[in-house]
């Protein structure tokens, strides 16, 4: 079998005295892996008039947050809880750039007093219930609008956006409460990895774009992917960046542009500690239990499921290895199918690129409760998140 090439950042004896202090499963942040991971994202783009705003909904943790905010970054939220973890880590509100869908008009009410920068609006629906809320508001400075797009010949199927031919409508509406729509939101899908998927569907959006009268920025939104696999596809940033900067500076203004990277800049500097429980061998396969379940990872269905899974044994030689879960869920599998060394009870694994999509979309699935989250910084770590308990089961329960 192939031998997984990714790594850890850190030492076994360094994630023993990890679980040692904070208990086991742990998910574990590298700030300095996030900051490269920034650095080479926000290198890549070198058009003067743009922005980048991280993508809230792949992890909320406000330690995560306010480093994006030191760095200069915004935030993109999908919903109003992004935008109240956002404002809790200090980001200045007119750098929150919303990209949602079915706000009800008291979360338009209760963003609008939070002073959020940009909305982009996916429906004539939601446009109308915008511009009824904004005009009865007391809003002095109204945001900026712009729509989320929607090209059926990109997006096939896609349940969220406004397509072209409703912009005329869309224009009138906002007219009519002396609002201008200034922009256009493109969302190609989740986890893609082709580069290609984005460039060439440049040029229609520009097009789109020429259509606003009032046109002032293409939020060339997320759903940038990460190679979770060696020697898969991997998204070329230099590329992006190069494709968008030449398009955009052949216009005759200062087109803004606004990039909201999620899991394409956090994945990687998460790993989420494991600790073995129980071993046993089924036709020559290795069947690994241990102390965490799927619920602490990505929903597959959703987000995909795959991670590299490392132990820290000092055996080399590889077996065919199921890691599972601690619930009867039957597909509670951390790990299918995968090369790992002969390991035992107690041993500690790590589950690498879990920094997406990790504790963000974990549950009490079967009750079991979740992980605390640490930091790694300057060779020390701190807890960020406490571990939960069996009471947090009880909370806003009616005991009577």
């Amino acid at each position: 079998m192939a031998v997984a090439k990714k790594a850890v950042t850190f030492s076994k004896e360094q994630a023993l005295e990890l679980l040692s202090c904070y208990g086991s499963p742990l998910y574990v942040y590298d700030k300095e892996v996030l900051l490269r991971s920034i650095e080479n994202i926000s290198a890549a783009v070198t058009y003067p008039n743009r922005s980048f705003h991280f993508a809230a909904v792949t992890n909320g943790n406000l330690a995560i947050l306010k480093i994006f905010q030191s760095v200069g970054w915004g935030l993109h939220a999908n919903t109003p809880g992004d935008v109240f973890l956002g404002l809790h880590a200090g980001f200045n509100p007119a750098n929150i750039v919303y990209s949602g869908s079915n706000l009800t008009d008291a979360e338009i009410v209760k963003m609008l007093e939070w002073s959020v920068g940009t909305f982009n609006l996916d429906s004539i629906a939601q446009v109308e219930a915008f511009c009824e809320v904004l005009a009865k508001s007391r809003v002095k400075s109204p945001p900026k609008l712009g729509l989320r797009i929607s090209l059926p010949n990109i997006t096939r199927g896609s349940r969220i956006g406004v397509r072209i031919e409703e912009f005329a409508e869309a224009i009138k509406i906002a007219d009519s409460v002396g609002l201008k729509v200034t922009g256009i939101h493109f969302y190609r899908g989740t986890g893609t990895n082709a580069t290609e998927a984005f460039t060439r569907v440049i040029g229609e959006l520009l097009d789109a774009c020429s259509l606003l009268p009032d046109w002032e920025f293409l939020d060339f939104g997320g759903g940038f992917g990460y190679n979770y696999r060696t020697n898969r596809l991997t998204f070329d940033w230099s590329e992006f960046g190069h494709f968008l900067t030449t398009k955009l500076s052949k216009f005759n203004k200062p087109i803004q542009l606004l990039i909201e990277p999620g899991r394409a800049v956090v994945a990687g500097c998460g790993t989420l500690l494991v600790t073995v429980v129980s071993v046993k061998w089924r036709d020559g396969k290795q069947v690994v239990g241990v102390d965490s379940t799927v619920s602490n990872l990505s929903v597959i269905s959703v987000h995909g499921g795959y991670r590299e899974i490392l132990s820290f044994s000092e055996d080399q030689e590889l077996y065919q290895t199921d890691v599972c879960g601690n619930t009867t869920f039957s597909r509670d599998y951390l790990g299918r199918d995968m090369p790992l060394s002969r390991v035992k009870k107690g041993d500690i694994l790590a589950i690498i690129d879990s920094g997406a999509y990790g504790f963000a979309m974990s549950s009490h699935f079967l009750h079991r409760v979740r992980p605390a989250e640490i930091l790694l910084e300057n060779g020390s770590s701190r807890l960020i998140r406490e571990r939960e308990d069996y009471n947090t089961l009880l909370q806003k329960q009616s005991l009577e």
